[in-house]
Formats: structure tokens, C-alpha cells, sequence
């Protein structure tokens, strides 16, 4: 009989989050969402009259912003909801609701853009004096303007805003495909016991130290996909071109300029970290040579990447353990920043484990007005509470910021959204690392350490390269089969691991199951985003409070700056290839000590 997960309703109060910091419950979200369409109604009402008056620009961007603070709290009530069983069809119904709702409202409010495009320097300043409320909102005029070149007609941009929803089906679609409808098979263990592989189990088994288990969970669960890979190739390929439409409609010169450009970001910082890496992977191919002759191998395959390379060293990690440990890793970072942590933890801002239907890897999700909410599927070892250390950077930087700027200057950038995360986690590894005597245990984590660059930089560079060159084959008007997108995949793999990796043909299909592929250019900054950490993270170890001082100013500013500007207060500059480099560098000095020490 196969070990099968829990149900929702099965699971424990205190291992699930407590959302009625967003809502009290469904009727009060109903509620919400009527108030929201009212204020959506008022607003529509002034389409030809924003620039009337600095009242009446005032107006509107001050209901704008109430509407706001009040869709925050209710979309992210629908969407937890929604996460914690996606196979609840009651709770997929509201977010269904919503999105139609919020892209008729986005639609309704499509002529405000180009009316506030159409406003002089003259007459803004004129009315910067005339309502000096106004200037709370300067920075979000200055937005608008930067984006005028990308910016259409009114009735273009109603037409724009009218596909929204449509256009969301693909990731939607992948998403309840992936998390609801595919069922992966049952599998025996190395306890020889029958379990169905699932997304939260397949890493745990991919890191067993039993070969065969490795290599049938990698088989099944690339089996499986192989039955839909047409599927999913038109799905991909669906989101692709929902991509290059927007692109074109906004005259961007291709989908990974509109990608960027909208956070505020040149393509050269993309291409920049290709170059870098690239230029680096004679570092990745002595990591797998380095991992071959551990495992004592004559080939090294796929399914051998994510076993630890030093035997006997992993343990189990409790969810308590995993809390006390990062609390102690994370106190460098100040007084305030532990007690936050604390209070997460103590006040169900995590839903910790998981059950059927719940929705697979783990993320954070800020709210502003509210606290942030984590979701976890945490399996008791080592790689997951680095996740959740993750997690909580993603939390408390949401948390700072939301608390500093104002409404419209709240969310950071989605550029700079990984590097609170990963500061936490080269902060907890350095702390495992400095409280450590035991050999066997040291030479562990550095392997954790190394792997965590392999996943981060070098895996989503290849993630990021993948989804450049799809799309300029989309672009260039050819056709993305699943025969032609295997064989992309499967070109980068092997180039990116080397000649020492068996590129088995099954991993030809992994895009499939990559969820980041719907999130439009999204994998390149977690890359970005860790080479700022490390030398953030090392900065505050090495430098103390100044360094933190200067973090957490990163970590106020929400959108108020560029995000390059912003990294720029943190000591990064992510226009040069400066950043990438050291990092790697470090990847380097990592693997000259694991070498020596086994």
C-alpha cells in the first residue's frame, strides 16, 4: 500500500497559516470584492478628466491607491486559498473570479495611462504646486512617463487589457495540470516500501543514497511527463507567444526587453550574466569531475546530481530544529530583524507541510497592510531548511519594505526579489560552516554550498538561456515542437554539465516541469540575485553594523529607486560583470577546500 499524503483538512492548525489577517473568512471576501468594483466604478467615471485639474489628477490617483490596498489583501486571500488545494474547486472559482473581475477593472482603467501621458512638464509642475498632496505621487507619474514609448491609445490599451485573462491560461493551465491533475507513479523505496513519487517527495528521492531509487524516481517522473510533452510543448509555446505579442503591441524590439524593461532593467545585465557564466563553466565541469570521483562512479549520470557526494553526513532536520537553527544564523542581520523572524514563526505566517492537491515548491508572498505568508512543503533535512531560510528573506525584505514606503512604492522590483533570500541562506551556510569541527560534517556543507551555486547560478543561467533562445526562435517565426524544444534542453545540459555528466535523453524533457517557465523571463534573477548576496552576505560578517545598516536601507526601498540603484546602496553593481564574477570566484575557492579536505 503506497504512503499517501494527508488532506487538507487532516493536516494540523499550527503547521498551516492563519489567513484571516487578509480576510475573516469568504463572505467577508465577497464583501471586499464588492468594494473594490465600486471604486473601480467611481474611477472609471473620470476616464477624460484626470488631467482636468490637479484635483482631479489627485482624485483619482488617491482612489486608485485605496483600491489598491484593498485588492492586495483579497487577491492574496483567493490565491493562498487556492495553494493550499489547488483541487479545491470551490476556492479555484474565486480565483477565477477574481482574475475576471481585476481584468475587467484593469480594461475599465486602461485610459488612465494615456491621459496622464498627455500632461506637459509645465502643467505637472504647476500642479505639483497647486496640490501639494500631489507630490506623493511623483514618483509614480515619473513611472508612467518613462514607460510613454510602450504606451498606446486608451482605446489600444483597453483593447490590451481586455486579453489579460485569456492570455493568463497557459501558466494557469500548467499549473493545474502540474499540481492537481498529473498523477505520478508509486515507487518502491530504499526501505522497500511502495510510496508515490510527488513533487515534494521527488527531491528527497533524487538525494537518496540508494542508486536504483534515484534512477526509478528520475525514470517515472520523466516517463510520465514523456506522455505529455506535446501537451506541455503547447502550452510553452502558448505562453511564448502570449509574450511576443505584448512585446510587439508595445514596440519593444523582443520579449526579453519587455521582460526587463518593465523592471526597470537594460537586457545588457542579462546577457552580461550569460557571458559571465559561461566563461565560468570550466568551474561547473570540475564540480561534476569532483562529484564523479566521490561517488565512485564510472559514469555519472542525471540522476546522480543531487545526492550528497560526502556519505553518512546528511540527518534528519526537524521544522523545530530548522527554526532555532536560522534564528542563530540570522542574528548578524540585528536584534529587529530576529524578533520578526520570531514573530513569523510563532504567528502562522507558514504553511509548513504537504498535502494533496497543495501546490508544489515553496514561495512568499507579500501583502501589504498585512503580514507576509510562506508556503512550504518541508521535508525534514538540510536542503529544506535553507528553504526556509530562503523564504523568510523574501518575507521580512516584504515586510520592510511594506512598512517603509507607501502603498505605491511598496513592492520591490521583481529584479531585486531574490537577494534578501539568498543573503539569508550564504548566512546560515557560514554559520553551519563556523560551528563545525567535524571534518566529514564541513566537507557536507561545502558540498551544500556548492550545489547551491550549482542550482542558483549555473542552473537558472541555463533556465535563462534556454527561455532566450525559445523565444527568439519564436520570434524569428519557427515553430516550438516538443521535438525541437527537447533538443534545445537537452543541448544546454550538456554543455552546461560537460564531458564528465552523462546527459541521459530523458532530461531532454525537464523543461516541461519547470513552472518558472510562465513567470516571463523570471529564472535569470535568482542567478543575479545570489552573486549580490554573497558579496552582501560577506560584507555584513566581515564589516558588522555599517553593512547592515546599509542592507537594510536595500531592503526599505522597495520600488523608490531603479533596483540597480537600490543594490548599489548594498555595495553590488549589477552593471558590470563584477558581481558574477566574484561570486564564481568564491564557487572556485569552495571547491579548492572541498578538494584538499577529501
Amino acid at each position: 500500500m503506497a504512503k499517501e499524503l494527508l488532506k487538507r483538512s487532516e493536516v494540523k492548525k499550527e503547521f498551516t497559516w492563519d489567513l484571516t489577517a487578509l480576510c475573516p473568512d469568504e463572505a467577508a471576501w465577497e464583501s471586499a470584492m464588492e468594494e473594490i468594483q465600486e471604486i473601480a466604478v467611481r474611477l472609471a467615471k473620470m476616464e477624460g478628466h484626470i488631467a482636468d485639474s490637479a484635483q482631479t489628477l489627485l482624485s483619482y490617483l488617491t482612489q486608485l491607491e485605496e483600491m489598491g490596498k484593498k485588492m492586495d489583501p483579497t487577491a492574496s486571500y483567493a490565491q493562498r486559498l487556492s495553494d493550499q488545494d489547488v483541487g479545491d474547486a470551490a476556492h479555484q472559482a474565486m480565483v477565477q473570479k477574481m482574475h475576471s473581475i481585476f481584468a475587467r477593472i484593469s480594461s475599465d482603467l486602461a485610459f488612465a495611462d494615456p491621459e496622464i501621458l498627455e500632461i506637459d512638464s509645465e502643467t505637472l509642475e504647476r500642479f505639483y504646486a497647486e496640490q501639494p498632496g500631489l507630490e506623493a505621487y511623483r514618483k509614480y507619474i515619473q513611472e508612467v512617463q518613462r514607460l510613454k514609448p510602450h504606451c498606446l491609445s486608451a482605446e489600444m490599451e483597453r483593447l490590451l487589457a481586455m486579453t489579460q485573462e485569456m492570455a493568463s491560461i497557459p501558466g494557469q493551465t500548467f499549473s493545474v495540470f502540474n499540481n492537481a491533475d498529473l498523477q505520478l507513479p508509486e515507487m518502491t523505496d530504499e526501505h522497500g516500501e511502495t510510496i508515490r513519487i510527488t513533487h515534494g517527495r521527488y527531491g528527497t528521492l533524487m538525494e537518496s543514497a540508494d542508486r536504483r531509487v534515484r534512477r526509478e524516481a528520475f525514470e517515472k517522473m520523466y516517463q510520465t511527463y514523456k506522455q505529455f510533452e506535446n501537451t506541455m510543448a503547447s502550452l510553452y509555446s502558448g505562453q511564448i507567444k502570449k509574450q511576443l505579442f505584448y512585446a510587439r503591441a508595445r514596440r519593444y524590439s523582443s520579449s526579453l526587453e519587455a521582460a526587463v524593461n518593465r523592471n526597470d532593467v537594460s537586457p545588457k545585465v542579462y546577457d552580461n550574466l550569460l557571458a559571465t557564466v559561461n566563461a565560468n563553466l570550466d568551474k561547473m565541469y570540475r564540480y561534476v569531475s569532483l562529484r564523479k570521483r566521490l561517488l565512485g562512479l564510472d559514469e555519472l549520470h542525471m540522476y546522480d546530481v543531487y545526492t550528497p557526494i560526502i556519505p553518512d553526513a546528511s540527518r534528519e532536520i526537524s521544522f523545530e530544529e530548522a527554526k532555532e537553527t536560522v534564528l542563530k544564523a540570522l542574528a548578524p542581520l540585528g536584534e529587529d530583524y530576529v524578533e520578526l523572524l520570531k514573530e513569523g514563526f510563532d504567528s502562522r505566517w507558514i504553511d509548513v507541510y504537504e498535502n494533496t492537491g497543495k501546490r508544489s515548491g515553496a514561495y512568499s508572498s507579500g501583502v501589504y497592510g498585512a503580514h507576509p505568508y510562506v508556503l512550504l512543503n518541508y521535508n525534514d533535512n538540510l536542503d529544506n531548511m535553507f528553504t526556509l531560510a530562503h523564504e523568510m528573506g523574501h518575507a521580512l525584505h516584504s515586510h520592510y519594505s511594506n512598512t517603509t514606503q507607501p502603498y505605491f512604492y511598496s513592492g520591490y522590483k521583481i529584479f531585486v526579489a531574490e537577494v534578501a533570500s539568498t543573503c539569508n541562506e550564504i548566512l546560515l551556510m557560514e554559520y553551519l560552516l563556523k560551528n563545525t569541527t567535524d571534518t566529514k560534517e564541513r566537507a557536507y556543507l561545502l558540498n551544500h554550498y556548492l550545489d547551491s551555486f550549482k542550482g542558483t547560478v549555473y542552473r537558472q543561467t541555463m533556465f535563462a538561456e534556454f527561455e532566450k533562445k525559445t523565444n527568439a526562435m519564436a520570434e524569428a517565426g519557427e515553430s516550438l515542437t516538443a521535438q525541437v524544444l527537447n533538443e534545445v534542453y537537452y543541448e544546454l545540459n550538456r554543455r552546461y554539465f560537460g564531458p564528465d555528466m552523462v546527459s541521459d535523453p530523458a532530461i531532454a524533457g525537464e523543461w516541461a516541469r519547470i513552472p518558472h517557465f510562465y513567470y516571463n523571463f523570471y529564472v535569470y534573477q535568482y542567478a543575479t540575485g545570489f552573486s549580490a548576496a554573497v558579496t552582501i552576505a560577506r560584507n555584513i560578517l566581515k564589516e558588522g553594523a555599517p553593512a547592515v545598516a546599509r542592507y537594510k536601507e536595500f531592503l526599505s526601498g522597495g520600488c523608490s529607486m531603479p533596483p540597480v540603484e537600490l543594490l548599489k546602496i548594498a555595495g553590488v553593481d549589477l552593471e558590470t560583470p563584477r558581481p558574477i564574477q566574484e561570486a564564481l570566484d568564491v564557487f572556485g575557492e569552495v571547491l579548492d577546500e572541498i578538494e584538499k579536505l577529501v
